[in-house]
């Protein structure tokens, strides 16, 4: 028989998938092959089906029982002889099948690794002819992957000790780089085919939720979902908790963890495969192998430790290729369940190790890109294009810039470390909000007082998951937040947008709001006001308030606090350090009504004559400010620092190498350099930008800001 009559015959398809009759003629002709397939690429035919043409017997390494039992049983089904060794079997039972073995009744016989190097298969490699090993789950055998098994090292030694050598497959889903060499080397695979067919499932969709109450969020789900799927915990006390609330709610559930008996848990598998129960809320023990189509979503109550293991998990859902959801609900907690459980390995390494995995899978929970393209491109499939099905490219989200709010954070955590402190998240919050009793003398004690304390935690986060706070149960600066305390830097935090209503009857509210003439001669006294407060802080003007939001302030003259706070750049910090002396002198004068008649058109030639350029070199921050401060007063939309950035980039004067942003030659024409600086704790590196520059950033704004209000 052929392969496709095979593959017609015994499993019912006509024609092949993706990459699978290449892999599956490589091992027919006695080659060794690596194939990185994902979920539902059907792997298992490509060693199932050679296994049927090829003389003797093939042998399957797979970690878990319940793969090997549920394969056996779809292979007998099928009309293939198979088998399983594990120890699962009773002594009869093993009986029989070694005397099945030896007799030539099977095909395919699939073992667990901790077999292999027994004397019953020593003896039972000198009878068979043993023509194929396949090595299923083959990440397995890396010690650089999240589900390294110790026994798959025996898998090498037991090929070795045979008198044949026979054709090796080793076949994983998920398998980064790195993983996929050490595969190669700890196999010993031969002049191997290796092949990655791709790790994308489009059918999956995928969501970063970070809810306040994550039960409820789970069963609001539930409730618009009425489908089968999978809840991972990452404890077994939390598998406990959600299951017992789910079951107490009236909802179809069943737990799995490793602390259950072997009963329980198969019983509880059996009920989700057989559909006697819609819910399974396990642990990571669950799952691996389970080959159920029809499983439409998978909801990670708790964030995993590394994205492999998330990917995995993920990717039991939707095997049929229909829709399916993949959900992951993310609190900071998370990360110091995470930390505790790494932190309880005896192997120094292997804590690095898992910790560098942990920031990984922290990064992919706080990007604002696209999930599918990060997940992708973890695992060295290169791609630039966002997938239009996942969570940050189809949410409703707007960017906030908070780069004010981030020195302040990144300065306080340098004054406690360089202190010889290193302090958890909720007693640098306490400080950061004015509410400890200690740390009083401290220059940033209070600094953030007023701010919400969900605001500082989500922040910190957002600075952890970039790079520039380290935090293992204990904030430390890194050197990377230089780019911010003395950079250009500039940092967003993503929030939901408003509701198309509500959006609107924000932006009625604020139309009718009024604004005010803007008076020149008020705006000198705001700047001189300014320029004293900076002198007794030591600090620039643009600290205290950028011109910008003076003429913001100008055009709305606020008399209360409320209403000062409606001003562009003045936050609830800035309320309560300045507001009482801008009010003072706001309240002195009179509100000059704003003209009735259309404002004239702002104009090319009309913005450069009134922006601000200076001969000095200028942070981008600041040139936004000075841009923004000619917006304000013709009611155009403003600018940032990092919309700026990204015009320069796409037009060629700036580029981004490692990270840092760096002049073009095209860049240095226009008078962009980079300058390197020194904070005390290393070397930055940060752009400055002179008269050409900041004017060609005018014209940018003039051509895509006001022209295409963008």
């Amino acid at each position: 028989m052929t392969p496709i009559e095979i593959l017609k015959q015994y499993f019912g398809y006509d024609e092949f998938r993706e990459g699978q009759e290449e892999i599956l003629d490589t091992l027919i002709h006695g080659k060794d092959v690596l194939g990185i397939m994902p979920t539902g690429a059907g792997k298992s035919l490509c060693y199932q089906i050679p296994a049927m043409l090829l003389p003797g017997v093939t042998l399957v390494v797979s970690p878990l029982i319940s793969l090997m039992r549920d394969q056996v049983q779809a292979l007998t089904a099928n009309g293939v002889p198979a088998a399983f060794i594990n120890s699962s079997l009773t002594s009869s039972q093993w009986q029989r099948v070694m005397a099945n073995a030896r007799s030539g009744q099977y095909k395919i016989i699939y073992i667990a690794p901790e077999r292999l190097l027994t004397p019953s298969m020593e003896e039972l490699a000198q009878i068979l002819q043993i023509s194929l090993i396949a090595v299923d789950e083959s990440h397995c055998i890396s010690q650089l992957g999240q589900d390294f098994r110790p026994n798959y090292l025996d898998i090498p030694k037991y090929v070795d000790s045979l008198s044949v050598r026979p054709a090796l497959g080793a076949f994983t889903a998920t398998a980064t780089p790195r993983v996929r060499d050490d595969i190669l080397e700890t196999l010993n695979l031969q002049n191997p085919l290796t092949l990655v067919t791709g790790f994308d499932r489009p059918n999956l969709y995928f969501e970063v939720k970070q809810p306040k109450d994550k039960y409820l969020a789970l069963t609001k789900y539930l409730r618009e979902n009425d489908s089968n799927g999978i809840v991972y915990c990452s404890t077994r006390k939390e598998v406990e908790n959600v299951t017992e609330k789910l079951i107490a709610d009236g909802y179809s559930a069943v737990r799995y963890h490793a602390g259950l008996s072997d009963g329980e848990r198969s019983n509880s598998q059996d009920d989700f495969l057989y559909d006697r129960v819609k819910i399974v809320v396990a642990t990571n023990a669950f799952g691996m192998g389970i080959d159920k189509s029809d499983v439409r979503f998978v909801i990670h109550y708790n964030m995993p430790q590394n994205v492999e293991s998330y990917y995995q998990e993920a990717g039991r859902a939707g095997r049929d290729g229909l829709h399916a959801d993949c959900l992951l609900f993310y609190a900071r907690k998370d990360i110091n369940t995470a930390l505790f459980l790494i932190n309880k390995s005896e192997n120094p390494d292997e804590i690095i190790r898992n910790r560098q995995l942990l920031n990984q899978m922290e990064r992919y929970c706080e990007t604002d890109g696209c999930l599918r393209r990060y997940i992708l491109n973890y695992f060295g499939e290169a791609t630039e294009e966002d997938c239009s099905n996942c969570g940050n490219c189809n949410g409703n989200f707007e960017e906030t810039d908070v780069t004010m709010d981030a020195k302040k954070v990144l300065s306080h955590i340098t004054r406690l470390n360089r202190a010889g402190k290193h302090l958890m998240f909720t007693h640098t919050a306490d400080i950061l909000l004015g509410k400890s009793s200690d740390f009083t003398t401290l220059s940033t004690f209070g600094i953030m007082k007023g701010v919400p304390r969900g605001y500082i935690r989500r922040l910190i986060s957002r600075l952890t998951a970039l790079g520039y706070i380290h935090d293992d149960g204990y904030l430390s600066i890194t050197p990377k937040a230089n780019a911010i305390l003395f950079g250009d830097e500039i940092v967003m935090i993503r929030g939901i947008k408003p509701k198309a209503n509500e959006k609107a009857e924000r932006t009625r509210k604020q139309a009718a709001k009024p604004r005010y003439a803007l008076s020149e001669q008020l705006l000198t006294e705001l700047k001189a006001l300014r320029l004293n407060i900076a002198r007794e802080e030591k600090v620039p003007a643009f600290i205290i308030f950028s011109d910008a939001t003076l003429v913001d302030m100008c055009q709305k003259h606020p008399y209360t606090t409320e209403e000062l706070m409606s001003v562009s750049g003045v936050g609830q910090v800035k309320l309560e350090h300045y507001g009482e002396r801008f009010l003072q002198l706001l309240c002195q004068k009179e509100r000059e009504t704003a003209q009735k008649e259309k404002p004239p058109e702002l104009t090319a030639e009309l913005f450069e004559q009134q922006i601000e350029i200076v001969d000095d070199y200028l942070q981008i921050s600041r040139v936004a400010d000075n841009i923004n401060a000619v917006l304000f007063r013709y009611g155009k939309p403003k600018t940032s620092g990092a919309k700026l950035n990204k015009m320069l980039v796409e037009a060629g004067f700036l580029e981004i190498t490692d990270g840092v942003k760096l002049p073009t030659d095209k860049g240095k024409t226009i008078g962009i350099t980079i300058v390197r600086r020194n904070s005390g704790r290393g070397e930055y590196m940060q752009c400055l930008f002179g008269s050409d520059a900041q004017r060609t950033c005018a014209q940018f704004v003039i051509k895509f800001l006001i022209n295409k209000l963008v």
